[in-house]
């Protein structure tokens, strides 16, 4: 065995994980919570953006994040089942790291822009797919636009989370896989930190 994943990149995996299911059980009844869980997971993505820059060796951004060529090529070898053992992410594994990494991000910060209307105001002026019927001439075509964007921003806010939630499964289907394939624990590898060192074949 040999250790692959450092301690503050398990804590953020699994703190990870903890906010964002307590973000989906306070979605609809605790808002407050649900906000400053928000702000958790921003914090989170944020350290794990700069962790990915200065970490260890396997929590690089650089040593894990695939050419194009490299993903395509590892997704044919993965059809043809006779793709390597990666020590760290796989080229797959790690586009689903970037691409859960970046639906995190966004989901937060649509519910950031969510939490005050003063944030709402930063941005551009949300297109009106049906014209009002009737306009208050002392306001309230105005008024009517807010909350049109205010509703916009709240189907923007509960898309990205459903698509999230799409990539954590798709997240989890691929760990199984790859635990099945390969005969290792990925998970537990996530709590020990620790790893089969690579044969022969294996790439590290």
């Amino acid at each position: 065995m040999i250790r692959v994943w450092d301690p503050l990149i398990r804590v953020f995996h699994w703190g990870l994980v903890a906010a964002i299911a307590a973000a989906w059980l306070t979605a609809e009844e605790i808002e407050a919570w649900h906000e400053w869980v928000g702000y958790i997971v921003l914090g989170l993505i944020g350290f794990r953006l700069i962790w990915g820059l200065i970490g260890s060796r396997y929590a690089r951004f650089s040593q894990f994040v695939p050419s194009l060529k490299e993903a395509i090529s590892y997704s044919k070898d993965v059809l043809r089942r006779r793709e390597k053992r990666y020590i760290g992410h796989n080229p797959l594994g790690a586009l689903m790291v970037v691409a859960l990494l970046s639906m995190t991000a966004a989901t937060g910060v649509s519910g950031w822009l969510l939490a005050e209307p003063e944030r709402r105001a930063m941005l551009p002026e949300m297109p009106m797919i049906v014209a009002p019927a009737y306009a208050d001439p002392d306001g309230g075509k105005e008024h009517q636009r807010g909350e049109h964007d205010d509703e916009v921003l709240e189907d923007v806010h509960e898309v990205l989370a459903n698509l999230l939630l799409l990539l954590i499964v798709l997240h989890v289907a691929g760990v199984i896989y790859a635990s099945t394939r390969h005969k290792e624990k990925l998970a537990l590898a996530m709590i020990t930190g620790k790893n089969a060192a690579p044969g022969p074949d294996d790439q590290s």
